[in-house]
């Protein structure tokens, strides 16, 4: 069976073991279903996930133009303490940021490689997490917006990682860590306009990937630079992948490619 459809980010659904879906224009794809099957993935050309041209994709699956233009790519997605929302200061779109900004908040410890803080909106929760390949993780913040979650997320980074090894991540290279006790720990360096939010006594997510086989040494596919690639699929954890020959693929890292997927 062959689909042809512009990459984005998998949808996915948290199951007693995670499930994990393509989303074409006109296809809607299982991906679990494909475990243990030969997959080839071809690159056919671009599509900006913003404007729909076919246009060489920059960042984040947008355009050059749009990526600078789209307030779906202001600094504050990545940077959550530059939000001005709260402030009544546009960015590039006051009411989108509004709209995305004044929402509950979490901030978080994940489990992936390493113990590392992150932020999301509440409603991203676990999603944000089984992006992240996370086998667990924890709130410890809600706050009701999104420069609150990401002042938090400054300060507690001095103390702990904010970024996931996406090869030890991979390899299932896990770090044995009680989020509970990082979370007691880490407490007291929440800042003052924060700490009324802390969440006391919860408890720690466990997600089950659908992985067969961990590669020993994960290397990741470029399909700009190898257009056409078929292996068999052994697995699937965040956004990658995992293919019998080690071969990894990261979907989200790829937005805004066509792509046909046949199998």
């Amino acid at each position: 069976m062959k689909y042809q459809g512009v990459l984005k980010k998998m949808l996915t659904e948290n199951a007693e073991e995670i499930q994990y879906y393509l989303d074409f224009k006109t296809d809607f794809i299982n991906i679990n279903q494909l475990l243990n099957k030969e997959i080839a993935i071809n690159f056919e050309t671009y599509e900006c996930l913003n404007c729909d041209l076919e246009k060489e994709i920059y960042r984040q699956g947008f355009c050059k133009s749009c990526f600078f233009d789209t307030p779906n790519a202001g600094d504050w997605i990545m940077r959550p303490e530059l939000s001005k929302a709260h402030l009544g200061i546009e960015d590039r779109d006051l009411a989108y940021e509004q709209s995305v900004q004044l929402k509950p908040h979490i901030v978080y410890l994940a489990n992936s490689s390493n113990v590392k803080v992150g932020v999301t909106r509440k409603q991203q929760v676990p999603t944000r997490w089984i992006d992240q390949g996370a086998h667990e993780a924890i709130e410890i913040v809600e706050v009701p917006n999104r420069y609150l979650a990401g002042i938090t997320e400054v300060a507690l980074k001095k103390y702990v990682a904010d970024k996931t090894n996406w090869r030890k991540m991979l390899k299932n290279d896990i770090e044995d860590a009680s989020l509970m006790e990082w979370r007691d720990k880490l407490k007291e360096f929440i800042p003052e306009e924060a700490k009324e939010y802390f969440i006391e006594n919860n408890t720690e997510t466990h997600l089950n990937f659908p992985v067969i086989k961990y590669p020993m040494k994960p290397k990741s596919l470029n399909l700009k630079k190898t257009p056409n690639y078929k292996g068999k699929l052994v697995g699937i954890k965040g956004q990658y992948l995992i293919f019998e020959d080690e071969t990894v693929f990261n979907v989200r890292a790829n937005e805004g490619l066509v792509v046909n997927v046949e199998f």
